[in-house]
């Protein structure tokens, strides 16, 4: 049976090679080398090697016809606007471009996925259909624009509105259309039984439907590493198991009978994540196994899911989900074992089925399924949220037990209503209290310094690629050490934060222009004081991430001050997401602010906001930064706070969005030579004027944009300004964040 898995991993490498690596055009001659290097290894004898090669060529070859018959097609309409007939495969859902809904339509006569949004639209069911003209985005690798994590769900296309589309109603919903529209039935029934405060996480828990969970919850429960409760996957798949188990009366054919409806029921639930597509085929393999009395072996029915699943997709490979949700299980069948025994053997063996015995085996087990669990899902972790939490283990600890309770009483609470709602209202708010406790806990670990370090810190990164080095240097030796392993990793650690906390404080001037996307948000150190200049860009939420995770990495809880230049979402729309995660003494912001702006700016914070009308300078220990008002034009850009720093030899001048009639306002100031040029408006052709670079006459010129924005920022004419006149000029799009030092 285990050669499922070692052809299983060959042929998953090849459709990573086939993703990130080999050429389109390489893809064929790669599959037949390695074709020869399978039938040399089997010549030679070695039986697992020519079945990885065997899975590598036959991958290969799997992956040049897919990418034939369905990634051309698709990248051909990259950027094309064309008049479409989208048939809606679930119910619509707001976005930030619109209702945006999943369904399908024709391409060279095959039905293709595609997810569009349309605007002036309330609502769209299973069944409907949308026609009109749309420009497309081509989601996997090799487009035009970077690669989206739907590739991964199948879906190829992004469908963007160009003019009215027309919405027609399903003449009559068919019974496939109530199971299409499942996921939302179920959600709504949700928000019915549970109060309004945990009807979110209810949701999140059963159908991993996180878009109304608050921000403070969902970065409590990433930073105290239980963020995977609330991404449906194997342990929720394992809860319901449990559940049809005890009503089947653990009879093999009634589980059976059971156990499959409901799994493939709750897969379309859940939108069929590669995470529960992962953990539904392992369970129906594990039913299967008991029907025709055959042993169940967890590798190969894990090595049988991602087959099944890379060959009805082999895009899957580039999901999270399904990243983790492999690299989870496999760290627990490689690791769970030796983590058992050895804590096992030092605590010595529970016998019995007393309390204290019961006890023991249970922390054994939590502690050793979770460490085995986060040894491969770590770096993975780490290189997509930003994020490792060094209080994960003892957060899962302390509630992995009442995350099963509560998914066991929203499951009763749903089936109790279908005849009973006033208990199944009553089940619910018992279910309530139980995530309370969840939501408290992981508040709470994870408000602990120290509770994560964050990857935006590349001592941070170093550590990690360290600890691992060691890990492998431990499972490779023949005498094991787990003390000296743990005590290298931590003073490795300890290393790294010393570093990363210093780092900024060895230049007298450090500025951090965050790679945010279509926005901006710098931060500036001086003489051991922090600001923040501004705080927006393509989403707020990963915004107000970049920059608390920025300064957390850094040992700052706390700004001396946030200057917001005007209240534009591009500027502002992190801030009060940020303020749920750092403080500051002062928030300043335009005069000019309109009151309903400055309030969703500021959100639940009650610290002190300062609005400038007039020119205002701070100034300490040889530092001053001068913070010049709106000039109160109508135009709302125009009003922008521009932001002079000052110290020694070094300045730096930051104008927002100020554009040729703002620029020429503020020369009236008088300016100093500026060693580094925050560009105006993102770079835009009406900002940084050739006035202005020959008043400043600066040095050096950061543009922070975003890439292949709407907005074709950095104008060519503003670029080409900037090289005549002889800028070192740096872009976020092109580099990322951009650091200045002096």
């Amino acid at each position: 049976m285990r050669k499922l898995m070692w052809f299983a991993m060959g042929f998953a490498v090849a459709c990573g090679l086939g993703v990130w690596a080999v050429p389109a055009n390489g893809v064929l001659i790669t599959s037949l080398i390695v074709a020869a290097a399978a039938l040399a290894g089997w010549k030679l004898g070695w039986k697992r090697l020519t079945l990885i090669f065997l899975g590598l060529s036959l991958g290969m070859g799997w992956y040049l016809g897919f990418m034939k018959l369905y990634l051309l097609p698709a990248q051909a309409m990259d950027g094309t606007t064309t008049h479409i007939i989208v048939t809606a495969t679930a119910h619509s859902y707001e976005t930030d471009y619109g209702v945006g809904v999943d369904g399908e339509f024709d391409l060279n006569g095959k039905t293709r996925k595609i997810r569009i949004y349309v605007n002036d639209v309330e609502e769209i069911l299973p069944g409907d259909i949308i026609e009109g003209d749309f420009n497309f985005r081509y989601t996997a690798p090799d487009g035009l624009r970077d690669p989206t994590y739907h590739a991964g769900d199948g879906i190829l296309l992004l469908g963007y509105p160009r003019g009215p589309a027309q919405v027609r109603v399903a003449a009559e919903r068919k019974l496939t259309h109530a199971f299409l529209n499942l996921n939302y039935t179920v959600g709504s029934r949700l928000n019915g039984l549970f109060p309004e405060e945990t009807a979110p996480l209810a949701r999140a828990l059963l159908l991993g439907d996180d878009f109304d969970l608050d921000y403070e919850t969902d970065t409590a429960f990433r930073l105290s590493g239980i963020r995977h409760i609330i991404a449906v996957s194997g342990l929720h798949v394992a809860m319901l198991y449990t559940i049809v188990r005890v009503l089947a009366l653990n009879r093999r054919w009634l589980m059976a009978l059971m156990g499959y409806p409901i799994l493939y029921l709750f897969a379309l639930a859940a939108g069929f994540t590669p995470s529960v597509s992962r953990a539904c085929i392992m369970v129906g393999l594990m039913m299967l196994s008991q029907l025709i009395d055959r042993e169940y072996d967890s590798p190969t029915a894990l090595a049988f899911a991602g087959l099944v699943m890379l060959m009805e997709n082999p895009l899957v490979i580039t999901s999270i989900s399904f990243q983790m949700s492999f690299a989870c299980v496999a760290g627990i069948l490689l690791f769970d074992g030796p983590i058992s025994l050895w804590l096992t053997a030092k605590l010595g063996k529970p016998e019995g089925k007393s309390l204290p015995a019961r006890l023991k085996r249970w922390f054994v087990s939590s502690v050793s399924i979770s460490l085995s669990a986060i040894t491969l899902t770590t770096p993975i972790a780490a290189y997509y949220f930003g994020t490792v939490s060094l209080v994960g283990v003892l957060t899962n600890l302390l509630t992995l037990w009442a995350v099963g309770l509560a998914f066991y009483g929203i499951v009763a609470a749903l089936a109790v209503s279908l005849f009973w709602w006033k208990g199944a209202v009553i089940i619910a708010g018992a279910a309530s209290l139980v995530m309370s406790y969840v939501t408290a806990v992981a508040k709470a670990l994870s408000s602990l310094p120290l509770a994560a370090v964050y990857t935006k810190s590349a001592y941070i990164v170093i550590w990690l690629i360290f600890v691992y080095i060691l890990l492998a240097v431990f499972l490779l030796s023949t005498e094991k050490r787990p003390r000296i392993l743990f005590c290298c990793a931590v003073l490795g650690l300890c290393a790294a934060l010393l570093a990363s906390w210093t780092e900024h404080s060895f230049s007298k001037v450090h500025l951090t222009a965050l790679n945010v996307g279509q926005g901006q948000s710098l931060i500036l150190h001086a003489e051991g004081r922090t600001y923040l200049i501004d705080c927006g860009g393509d989403n707020d939420e990963i915004a107000a991430n970049t920059a608390a995770d920025t300064l957390l990495s850094r040992g700052i809880t706390h700004l001396d001050g946030i200057i917001l230049t005007h209240g534009d979402r591009d500027h502002a729309g992190g801030i009060p997401y940020l303020l749920t995660r750092i403080d500051t003494d002062v928030l300043l912001m335009p005069a000019t602010t309109d009151s309903e702006t400055a309030a969703s700016v500021t959100g639940d914070w009650d610290g002190e906001v300062y609005f400038v009308a007039e020119d205002l300078i701070i100034s300490s220990d040889g530092m001053k930064i001068t913070v010049f008002g709106p000039i109160f034009a109508p135009q709302s850009n125009e009003n922008s706070l521009c932001v002079l720093f000052e110290k020694e030899n070094c300045a730096i001048l930051v104008t927002g969005d100020r554009g040729n009639v703002g620029e020429l306002l503020l020369m009236q100031k008088q300016l100093p030579d500026v060693d580094l040029l925050i560009a105006g408006h993102h770079g835009s052709k009406n900002s940084t004027s050739q006035a202005l670079l020959e008043t400043v006459r600066p040095e050096t010129v950061f543009i922070s944009v975003g890439e292949h924005n709407a907005y074709g920022h950095p104008a060519q004419d503003t670029l080409d300004r900037l090289t005549a006149f002889g800028c070192e000029t740096y872009r976020t799009d092109l580099i990322g964040t951009l650091i200045f030092r002096r």
